[in-house]
């Protein structure tokens, strides 16, 4: 069965991210694995740890995390749900890399905890994380909360094109949500109706379960029509497409605006070409 990832640190936003992540579970019928990175050097000079080897202390952090996914299956709305962990030893993007690798992961899942120390498009670790994986990354920040009838925003520049991956995984998320209406805001350098012409027709043919609803904003005021038209439209989940070179990625790169999503959005999905 296809499976949602959750990275976990054990801290408020990823219990948050594990929440956001059950109730996607439930509505898309996937399992879910929560993973945790254990870094090479934890334990060792781990004064709470002295007295145990360091082959104890790693059993303690896969036992914690047993615990922690414990708290959610026995609740009542989570029966039902497969939850499998794994805490292993390495670097957290090595650690997640390898089972995405090794495994039919469908989404990655990842909290933040908000504007402070953000950098990049999200936190460190996610921010990483989106640069080297190639599947839907949903970025949660600790004060989202899941929404069973989210309201999606696709911001693109038509320039990019989604991976058949990426293409199917957002198809079956409108499905299950039952959404009717996707919003599409276009964010571009070019203007001509020709290009946009082709844009809204290519981009009809990919998402099949939705009415597009299309919404345009000009170069020059990109940052303040993004923020302006998510807040307008009370965007639960905003798609960005990752590409180095689009405007949208630049816009988005900035730690200005990251401080402006994390009030204003929910969720962001990072979609890949």
């Amino acid at each position: 069965m296809k499976q949602i990832l959750v990275a976990t640190d054990f801290s408020n936003s990823a219990a948050n991210a594990m929440d956001y992540a059950m109730e996607l579970a439930k509505t898309l019928n996937m399992e879910v694995c929560a993973i945790h990175a254990i870094l090479p050097t934890e334990g060792v000079d781990n004064n709470m740890y002295k007295a145990f080897y360091i082959k104890d202390y790693y059993e303690s952090k896969r036992q914690a995390l047993k615990e922690w996914v414990a708290t959610y299956t026995e609740r009542e709305e989570y029966k039902g749900i497969a939850v499998d962990t794994l805490c292993d030893v390495g670097l957290v993007k090595n650690v997640i890399s390898k089972y995405i690798d090794e495994h039919h992961v469908e989404l990655l899942v990842m909290g933040i905890t908000g504007s402070t120390g953000i950098t990049g498009i999200v936190g460190s670790n996610a921010s990483t994380l989106v640069s080297i994986v190639n599947i839907p990354t949903l970025i949660v920040p600790l004060a989202s909360k899941f929404s069973k009838t989210p309201v999606i925003t696709l911001a693109t520049d038509y320039e990019t094109r989604l991976s058949a991956d990426d293409v199917n995984a957002l198809n079956e998320m409108i499905l299950a949500f039952g959404s009717d209406k996707m919003q599409v805001l276009y964010v571009g350098e070019k203007s001509e109706v020709k290009n946009v012409e082709t844009g809204e027709s290519k981009l009809q043919e990919l998402i099949k379960h939705s009415e597009l609803e299309f919404n345009y904003i000009k170069e020059s005021n990109a940052l303040t029509g993004i923020i302006e038209f998510i807040e307008k439209n009370d965007t639960d989940i905003l798609c960005l497409v990752k590409h180095h070179h689009n405007i949208l990625y630049r816009l988005f790169t900035r730690s200005t605006v990251n401080k402006v999503l994390n009030r204003s959005v929910k969720a962001v999905l990072v979609l890949h070409e």
